[in-house]
C-alpha cells in the first residue's frame, strides 16, 4: 500500500492524500488551496491524477480546505462515491454551493474589470485626464445593472467581441449541485466498504460537527495493513462537541501509519475555561468605546461556538445588552445543520441548553442577517454592536464590506478567533494589528490593502486563540499518549513547515517515529 501526499504537505490548506493498492485508489479529502489568488488558482485547477481512476473518496469533514475541490473531481470523470459522516454530508450541501457562488462571483468581477479597462481605453490613443474618468464611468453604466449588480451577460458578450481573455470559475453552481449527488453519509463506529479490498470506520475527531478520524484497513498481498487519518483533530473540553475519540475498537488500534494534522505543532492555546472571560473583556472594552466588535469567523463551527459562549454569558447576566448580528446566510444555514444533529452534542450542552428547552445558538440579542440589502444597511450602522461575518480568513464574503466601513475607526475592534493561513488578508490584519498594538498604537497606523484600495488599520485588533477548533501541541500529544492506538509511524501534514517540523521533533523526543512529507512525496506501508 502506498500513500502519496498531494496537498496540505508542509502547508495548511488543500488537504488531499491518495491511497494506492493493487486493487484500489482511495482519495483522502479533496480540499481547496487558500492563499495568494494566482498561486491558489494554479494549484486548484489541476488535479495530479485522473479522477476516473479513483475508486472512492473518504472525506474527513466539511471545511472547504478539505472538501472544496470535490466539484472539480466530479466534473472530470470521477465515478465513485464521496464517503463521510452524515453531518458532513449535510454541511457540504450548503458549503459546496456557497463555494461555487464565490468562484462565479470572483470570476464575474475580474471579467468586469477587464472589460471596463478595455472600454475605458477606447479605440483611440490613450486618453488623458478627465477623458479616462469619463470613459470609465460610461463603461460602468454599460456593464452594471443599477449601482451594484453586474450585467454578466453584457460583460461576457463584450469580452468575446473584444477578444479579451476571460477568467473562468474553478467550478459553477451546477457543478457543485452535481457533486452533492455523489455523497453517502454514515454514522460513527460503523465499518463501511470503500474499495474492493479496503474498508473504513469513522470516529469522532471533535473538530467540527461530523468531523472524523478515519481508520482504514486494506487487505493486500503482503497481509492486512491499517492506517489512520486524523483529518483535523479537535480540542478537549471545548463547547458543544464531544472530545476527540480516545477509545478505538480493538480491530482498529494497531496502525502501520497515522497521517496526522500539525497545524499548531509548536503552540499552546489559551485554556478553554478562559474563553468566556477573554471574550467578555473584548466585548466590554469595545462597548465602552461605543464601537463595533467585528469578528471574522468560519461559518461552520466557529460561528456556532461564538454564539454558544455569548448565550452562556447572556444567561449569566454578564453580557452587555448590545445587538449581535450574524451576517452570513451560509452560517445561518449551517446553524440549522447543528440543530438537526443534537445527538452529536456533548453532555454539558445537553444539560445547559437542551434540557431547559433552549436553542444554544439563538437568544433575544441575536439577529441573523439574510439579504444583501440588510447587510449593506448593517455596514453603515454605528454604535455598540457585535457583528459575526464570514469568511473566516477575510478572503471573501461580507466580512470584507464590514472591514471597509469599520477598519479605519479606533472605536472598533477586529477580533481574531481562528487560524489565518499565510498570504491571506486575515493574516495581514492579525500581524499588522499585533505589531501596532505592541507599539502602544504610536505613530501612523499600518495600511491594509483590499478591494484595490488602501485602508488605515486604526481599529483595535485582538486575538483569542482558545476558540481554535484545532488541537494544540499538548492536545495532539494527549491524543497520541492517552488513546489506545498503537502507532508504528506518523506522517505529519496540515501544518506550515515550521510547525510540522517542530512537532516531529517533539514526537521524536517521546519515542514516536515521525516524518514530514513534501508535496508529491510517497510513503510505502508494509
Amino acid at each position: 500500500m502506498q500513500i502519496t501526499f498531494y496537498g496540505a504537505a508542509r502547508e495548511v490548506t488543500g488537504s488531499m492524500h491518495l491511497i494506492s493498492t493493487a486493487a484500489d485508489r482511495v482519495l483522502l479529502d479533496c480540499g481547496l488551496f487558500q492563499g495568494r489568488r494566482r498561486e491558489a488558482a494554479e494549484k486548484n485547477r489541476v488535479l495530479p491524477f485522473d479522477p476516473g481512476l479513483l475508486t472512492n473518496v473518504v472525506l474527513s469533514h466539511a471545511h472547504t480546505d478539505h472538501s472544496g475541490r470535490i466539484p472539480v473531481l466530479t466534473a472530470n470523470g470521477f465515478n465513485g462515491r464521496i464517503l463521510c459522516t452524515r453531518a458532513t454530508a449535510s454541511a457540504c450541501s450548503y458549503l459546496l454551493p456557497d463555494s461555487a457562488s464565490i468562484q462565479e462571483s470572483d470570476a464575474d468581477y475580474l471579467n468586469y474589470k477587464t472589460v471596463r479597462a478595455a472600454l475605458s481605453r477606447g479605440e483611440h490613443p490613450r486618453p488623458e485626464g478627465n477623458d479616462i474618468a469619463r470613459r470609465r464611468e460610461a463603461a460602468k453604466r454599460i456593464l452594471k445593472k443599477g449601482r451594484h449588480e453586474l450585467d454578466v451577460e453584457t460583460i461576457n458578450r463584450l469580452a468575446d467581441e473584444l477578444r479579451l481573455e476571460q477568467v473562468k470559475p474553478l467550478y459553477t453552481l451546477a457543478d457543485a449541485e452535481k457533486a452533492l449527488g455523489f455523497f453517502d453519509g454514515f454514522p460513527y463506529r460503523h465499518p463501511i466498504t470503500i474499495g474492493r479490498e479496503i474498508s473504513c470506520t469513522f470516529y469522532d475527531a471533535g473538530h467540527i460537527l461530523g468531523s472524523a478520524v478515519c481508520i482504514i484497513t486494506a487487505r493486500t498481498a503482503g497481509g492486512t495493513r491499517r492506517l489512520g487519518f486524523t483529518g483535523d483533530l479537535g480540542r478537549f473540553d471545548k463547547p458543544i462537541l464531544n472530545d476527540p475519540t480516545l477509545d478505538f475498537a480493538a480491530e482498529d488500534r494497531d496502525l502501520d501509519l497515522l497521517i496526522m494534522e500539525s497545524t499548531y505543532g509548536e503552540r499552546r492555546h489559551e485554556p478553554v475555561a478562559d474563553l468566556k472571560s477573554a471574550l467578555l473583556q473584548v466585548v466590554d472594552a469595545t462597548v465602552q468605546r461605543r464601537g463595533t466588535l467585528l469578528i471574522p469567523a468560519f461559518a461552520f463551527g466557529r460561528t456556532q461556538v461564538l454564539l454558544y459562549v455569548l448565550h452562556e454569558l447572556s444567561n449569566e447576566g454578564r453580557l452587555p445588552g448590545v445587538p449581535i448580528f450574524v451576517d452570513s446566510p451560509l452560517a445561518s444555514n449551517l446553524t440549522r445543520v447543528f440543530a438537526e444533529h443534537p445527538e452529536l452534542y456533548d453532555r454539558a450542552t445537553q444539560a445547559e441548553f437542551l434540557a431547559k428547552g433552549q436553542n444554544p445558538f439563538r437568544f433575544d440579542q441575536v439577529r441573523f442577517v439574510g439579504s444583501v440589502a440588510e447587510s449593506m444597511e448593517l455596514n453603515r450602522r454605528e454604535g455598540p454592536q457585535i457583528i459575526i461575518a464570514a469568511s473566516g480568513m477575510c478572503e471573501a464574503g461580507r466580512i470584507l464590506h464590514h472591514l471597509r466601513f469599520k477598519i479605519h475607526n479606533e472605536r472598533n475592534t477586529i477580533l481574531i478567533v481562528g487560524y489565518m493561513a499565510q498570504n491571506t488578508l486575515g493574516r495581514r490584519i492579525a500581524e499588522l494589528g499585533a505589531a501596532f498594538e505592541a507599539s502602544g498604537r504610536k505613530g501612523d497606523p499600518p495600511i491594509v490593502k483590499f478591494f484595490n484600495k488602501e485602508y488605515p488599520l486604526r481599529a483595535h485588533v485582538a486575538k483569542i486563540d482558545g476558540f481554535s477548533a484545532h488541537a494544540d501541541r499538548d492536545e495532539m500529544l494527549r491524543f497520541l499518549q492517552q488513546s489506545n492506538l498503537r502507532v508504528k509511524r506518523i506522517a505529519l501534514v496540515h501544518g506550515e513547515e515550521a510547525q510540522s517540523l517542530a512537532f516531529a521533533g517533539t514526537l521524536a523526543e517521546r519515542g514516536f517515529a515521525a516524518v514530514v512529507p513534501r508535496r508529491g512525496e510517497s510513503l510505502t506501508v508494509g
